[in-house]
């Protein structure tokens, strides 16, 4: 798993240890349902990156994802009341994330196959390592190329930091076909990796 937890890119990534000293994102979240705004503030700041390469790494073009990542906000906003205490925050965002990103292509079936989407260049200097965008390339078209509930259940790991209840929670199946799925799509994505370094 080490070679597929690369980095699908750039921007922050979310992490837990400094989070601890902070407000967690539960008790932001219903105090933003009470009314406080500056709650969904740090909510969106803790979750936009996040919440923005899920829909951009699905394969869409970078207007639909700006497009599901602002609709699926105005859901967090829309459905602030429903947030059920005790709920992991970001297995209910991803929830939300993942429904509206299938009610989206249900409405609107995709024309041409998935593509790899554009990067932004990386901050590093003009001698930055060639050999290491190639692999995030590859491995950025492997995650592509998975069968949607894999690829699915590996974005939500990758780029939502969710376990597998909480990826339980958000696609609405069991634990155990979301193990099935993340194993699936590692071996996939190993192998993809395997080859190309022959």
């Amino acid at each position: 798993m080490d070679a597929i937890a690369l980095r699908l890119g750039p921007g922050p990534r979310v992490g837990y240890a400094p989070r601890m000293r902070e407000d967690a994102d539960e008790e932001l979240m219903c105090r933003y349902a009470a009314g406080d705004a500056r709650a969904f503030e740090v909510l969106y700041d803790r979750w936009r990156g996040p919440l923005y390469r899920y829909f951009l790494r699905h394969g869409g073009a970078e207007s639909v994802a700006a497009d599901l990542y602002q609709g699926c906000w105005e859901k967090v906003i829309r459905g602030r009341d429903r947030f059920e205490p005790g709920t992991p925050f970001r297995a209910w965002l991803f929830r939300v994330a993942h429904n509206h990103r299938v009610d989206h292509y249900r409405r609107v079936r995709p024309e041409q196959p998935l593509t790899a989407e554009p990067e932004a260049p990386d901050e590093a200097g003009p001698g930055h390592d060639l050999d290491g965008d190639q692999q995030r390339d590859r491995l950025r078209a492997a995650v592509l190329a998975l069968p949607a509930d894999q690829r699915d259940a590996m974005l939500l790991k990758l780029e939502g930091d969710l376990g597998l209840d909480e990826i339980a929670i958000a696609t609405g199946v069991g634990r155990e076909t979301v193990k099935s799925r993340l194993r699936y799509a590692t071996r996939k994505l190993k192998e993809v990796l395997a080859n190309d370094t022959r």
